[in-house]
């Protein structure tokens, strides 16, 4: 085991990465899926890439999580349980679901996202594995886990139904790229990184700790340059792109 002392040393560095990860990601734009290019080394498989990148994070996680000395309760199960359902979704249904036979990723992106995935299932795992202090059966009726659980269901709702959206515009065997409309897409350009953005806060909100703030931290500064990325790619595409539309939150940004 690591010293809880030496355990938030590394999560303060681990924060603040992401936090100047934050002005990288808005200059640069990560070339994968609409935005892939071989500019960046090797490709590999699209689907391939993506199950290989996502998988670590719940091998790690659980790892830790199981074989830690913390006491587990039903509070705890329940943030395990949520955290393997948003990723199991992003394994082994989402990736495989796409249309788009053929299609390559960088290797480098799949390595920096194994990267990316180890640390996230590592802070998170060792706190509830080791680290938590007991959550009793009266933090269930706790308004913050109440709220936590409230809106990372609203966002998994946002994220899969978008997700769902964005793959029906390839149905009937249709190739290249179309305008989704409809729902929140009427006021997004990525309704589904919206509503991953919102899951991962409720994580953090119900969990009430700071590796699960980290992880939401990680996700803005991940999600939020990838969306504006999305929705200039848009502008730049179609002539014809609703111009009141924004990027990733509804009538703000």
């Amino acid at each position: 085991m690591i010293s809880k002392e030496l355990y938030f040393n590394l999560l303060y560095i681990w924060m603040a990465t992401a936090v100047v990860m934050i002005p990288v990601l808005l200059k640069v734009t990560v070339p994968y899926g609409r935005h892939t290019s071989d500019k960046w080394g090797p490709m590999i498989n699209n689907k391939l890439g993506w199950f290989i990148m996502e998988l670590p994070v719940i091998l790690v996680f659980s790892w830790f999580f199981w074989t830690g000395e913390a006491v587990k309760t039903i509070p705890t199960y329940v943030f395990y349980g949520l955290f393997m359902l948003h990723y199991l979704n992003r394994i082994f249904i989402f990736p495989f679901r796409l249309k788009s036979k053929g299609k390559q990723m960088p290797l480098l992106v799949a390595v920096f996202a194994i990267f990316f995935n180890f640390f996230n299932g590592f802070f998170n795992g060792y706190w509830f594995g080791n680290l938590t202090p007991v959550y009793d059966l009266s933090w269930l009726t706790d308004w913050r886990f109440i709220l936590g659980v409230t809106l990372f269901a609203v966002g998994m709702i946002i994220n899969v139904s978008s997700d769902e959206k964005l793959i029906g515009l390839r149905k009937g065997g249709k190739t290249g790229y179309f305008i989704p409309r409809g729902g929140l897409f009427n006021y997004v350009s990525s309704p589904n990184l919206f509503g991953e953005i919102i899951e991962w806060l409720g994580w953090a909100m119900m969990s009430w700790c700071l590796p699960a703030f980290s992880f939401a931290l990680w996700t803005i500064s991940n999600l939020i340059p990838r969306a504006i990325d999305h929705h200039r790619w848009y502008r730049r595409r179609f002539d014809d792109y609703p111009k009141k539309r924004k990027a990733v939150i509804p009538f703000l940004m």
